[in-house]
């Protein structure tokens, strides 16, 4: 036997509302979810408030959060966490900004156009790394460098700007909306998003991807701006050896700057079709070299900004047969103790299609602590706000967690 281990299974965007198609439950009542409510019988419940007064419900500012840093502390911008990830090295003047590979409206002024879609598709990162080549082309300079990611998520490094940024708006924000009133007011900015409209729309992976039925990505979309970021090591926080997995590169870049152990699984794709088995597998690996491990899963963050609800809830399925139930397997045959916790990083409800800055549900299970209560039947939205705990202040959750 070995000591003690802990693992976050954080389900991104998991919360939600009450929808009619689902006989008026959230896809948290309605999955077929036996682990986590068996983890929710037996342990503790509550709320905790992720998203820290006067910021936006980013997956940012929330897994930050989560993971015990004070976002008024850390917290410049999404994009330099995930400039990190894909190894950009940000000097003191530079900024970051995510760089969407979208899908606008055919309209003949940019200014009419609809965003159809925030990831185009979900597209490839293959197909994507051709159109951000062309791109780079076009666009790098002394001011500008382009940086390709994974799929739609991509990296723009502005160089020491001579300009006011303003608000730039996240894509999946106006899924289905005019981008007229959401365009950025930096010239440069949208100069270059309209000129890409011009570069990408004739392009021969998009000519093959409308070929086929699929979604063009036919324009760039700039949001998440900041500059670079330090982070204490996360060990120096909880003084735990940490590690986590994650298909996407916000969660690696944290992951980096916290001096964590950072791993990548072939297949994870953050979706629902990623390699649950093998995040799965991956984590009990890691389990054997590091007491915390932090496991990212996308997928029900996605199928709410695309509106699909019985993906989300197949979603919450997959990831209760597949990743927490082989876990939990493993931590049962191996180790004395261990302690689990799920809890999504903010709601990301079908009925909006993006994120809201509600409280969201968590539960916490210790091995050698777990008690049945029979008041608890399912561990979803509504019996996590009856349990009247509550933690006001996100980043106090992870001390809480260690502490059970």
């Amino acid at each position: 036997m070995m000591k003690m281990k802990y693992v976050v299974f954080l389900c991104d965007g998991m919360a939600d509302y009450k929808i009619p198609e689902l006989d008026n439950k959230t896809p948290m009542t309605a999955a077929k979810k036996p682990i986590m409510n068996e983890l929710a019988k037996n342990g503790l419940i509550g709320l905790v408030k992720t998203v820290s007064d006067g910021f936006k419900p980013g997956s940012d500012v929330c897994n930050l959060s989560v993971m015990g840093y004070d976002p008024k502390l850390y917290y410049t911008g999404r994009s330099p966490l995930e400039a990190t990830s894909i190894g950009v090295k940000m000097l003191p003047d530079d900024v970051a900004m995510r760089c969407n590979l979208v899908t606008l409206s055919d309209d003949e002024n940019y200014e009419d156009k609809v965003m159809v879609d925030y990831c185009a598709g979900d597209i490839s990162t293959d197909e994507a790394r051709e159109l951000i080549n062309s791109l780079k082309e076009a666009f790098d300079s002394e001011d500008f460098t382009l940086y390709s990611g994974v799929s739609y998520r991509h990296c723009l490094i502005w160089h020491n700007p001579n300009k006011t940024i303003g608000e730039l708006t996240p894509p999946h924000d106006i899924s289905d909306k005019k981008i007229t009133e959401h365009l950025p007011s930096c010239t440069p900015l949208l100069d270059m998003m309209k000129k890409s409209y011009e570069v990408l729309k004739n392009h021969p992976v998009n000519l093959k991807r409308i070929e086929k039925g699929l979604r063009p990505a036919n324009s760039m979309w700039f949001w998440g701006d900041g500059k670079s970021v330090s982070l204490p090591a996360f060990s120096s926080l909880t003084g735990l050896s940490g590690a986590v997995i994650s298909a996407v590169d916000l969660i690696k870049g944290i992951g980096i700057l916290a001096d964590m152990k950072v791993i990548n699984v072939e297949g994870a794709t953050g979706y629902i079709d990623t390699n649950f088995e093998g995040k799965a597998k991956a984590c009990i690996e890691a389990l054997k070299e590091v007491d915390f491990v932090y496991l990212h899963m996308e997928a029900p963050d996605e199928c709410g900004h695309r509106g699909e609800t019985q993906n989300k809830v197949k979603a919450l399925e997959i990831i209760d047969e597949k990743v927490i139930k082989t876990v939990k397997k493993e931590l049962d045959e191996k180790y004395d103790d261990y302690s689990i916790m799920v809890l999504p990083d903010h709601p990301t409800p079908i009925a909006v299609k993006t994120h809201v800055n509600d409280p969201v549900p968590f539960l916490i299970y210790r091995k050698s602590k777990a008690k049945l209560n029979d008041s608890v039947t399912v561990f979803d939205e509504e019996t996590c706000k009856n349990s009247d705990l509550f933690v006001p202040f996100g980043p106090d959750l992870i001390k809480k967690f260690i502490e059970y």
